[in-house]
This record gives C-alpha cells, structure tokens and sequence, in this order.
C-alpha cells in the first residue's frame, strides 16, 4: 500500500500553484489546502470591516477580530473543488478579484494572522496525503514534507496569466495594473519579517516560464512516486 506523504508547494503569485496541487490532491485522492485562499479570506474580512485600504492598515484592530473569523473550506461537486467560507458565507468569488490580490501581502504580513493560519493549517495536514500551497509551506508549516516544490516564472508571463483569467472572469482590469501587482506582491512577500517567501533549502525548483500544466504535472507525478512507492 503507497503510503500518504505530505506534499508542500511554494512559489510566487500566479505560478500555476493551485491548478497543479488540484491535479495532484484528484490524481492521488489528497487532501487539497488553497492557504492563499485563507489569507485573502482574512484580507476580505479586513476590508469590509474598515481596517485596510491601499494607503490605510488598522493593524490592532484586526487582530482583536481574529478570534471571531471562521474559515472552512467546502467542496462544490459541480466545480470540482473546494470552495472558501468565511463565518459561513461562500466567498470563493469576491476574494478571487484584484482588489484583494492587491491587499492580501499586507495582512499576510501581520505575525498574528500568520500564527493563527498556521496552526488551522498544521491541524489539516497532521495524518499526512494533503497537497497544500501557499509562500511559507515548506519552511514554516510542514517542513519536513516529504515532498517540497518551488514553483516560479517570469512576472511577464505570470501577470499575463492572471490577466487572461480575471478577463476570462469578467473582471475590467488592465495588463500594467496586474503586472505591477505581481512585481509589488513578489517584493513584499519576499521581504517581509515574520515568514518571508524564500525557497526551502531541500525543495525542487520548477520554473514554468515556458513549460505546460501537463509537462509540469508529468515530471511533478515522477517525484511523488519516487516518495511513496
């Protein structure tokens, strides 16, 4: 019987994380944890409660609420994922726009949100068979995955991603605005205090500038097989 490892993926924004961690958590009957989606969760909280806007961060404020935000996530049989609930009301659509891409490394900054993410997320993936990803996840939250992946690709070829999709979405955004998300987003994650996006030292780096979702899926089934056969 293969046994059930923990698979950490790491990268920068819009590197194709989720879409490969889906087809992972489907191909191997894994658990599958957005982290991105519980921090942009938060991020929405916080707007809508009056604590962040793009020039404005009610940091105390925020963490006296922390104890009042629930987080679930919900699988939607008819998507073929789970989707993100916050205090119990489906919010899988409203985190998902640039607003909240443009706010989200503001709160994920903040220590405290970090802590309490961190914990639901060690909580998840205690019995091992859960893909999660996210910026931190194989150096903070599970790093002794068996299994670690850095995902990463040029900001030109991620911002153009993002845009496909959010205009596939609907969304009135423009090309230079998401760029500029991407660039900002890479620089604050990366050097922000407490958890900085870096690179595990024991991960895999798969840039996939130029490289497909089925290529990429390939080679990253080749790995886990290698760990748990």
């Amino acid at each position: 019987m293969n046994k059930k490892i923990t698979i950490a993926i790491d990268g920068f924004s819009s590197t194709g994380k989720s879409t490969i961690a889906k087809l992972i958590a489907k191909k191997y009957n894994y658990i599958y944890v957005d982290t991105g989606a519980m921090y942009r969760a938060i991020t929405l909280f916080a707007k809508n409660n009056g604590f962040v806007t793009h020039d404005f961060l009610d940091k105390d404020s925020l963490i006296a609420r922390l104890p009042k935000i629930s987080l679930r996530f919900q699988f939607n049989e008819n998507l073929g994922f789970a989707e993100m609930f916050l205090n119990n009301v489906n919010v899988e659509h409203e985190i998902r726009t640039l607003e909240i891409s443009q706010l989200v490394s503001k709160i994920a900054a903040i220590s405290e949100v970090r802590k309490k993410l961190v914990a639901e997320q060690q909580e998840m993936g205690k019995n091992g068979g859960i893909v999660m990803d996210g910026r931190d996840i194989g150096t903070v939250v599970f790093p002794h995955a068996e299994l670690k992946l850095f995902m990463t690709a040029s900001p030109e070829k991620r911002a153009t991603r993002r845009y496909d999709e959010l205009i596939g979405k609907g969304d009135n955004v423009s090309y230079e605005d998401i760029l500029f998300n991407v660039q900002e987003r890479d620089r604050l994650d990366s050097t922000r205090d407490d958890s900085p996006l870096v690179k595990a030292t024991d991960a895999i780096e798969i840039d996939n500038s130029d490289l497909g979702i089925e290529d990429q899926f390939e080679k990253i089934c080749e790995l886990i097989d290698d760990k748990i056969n």
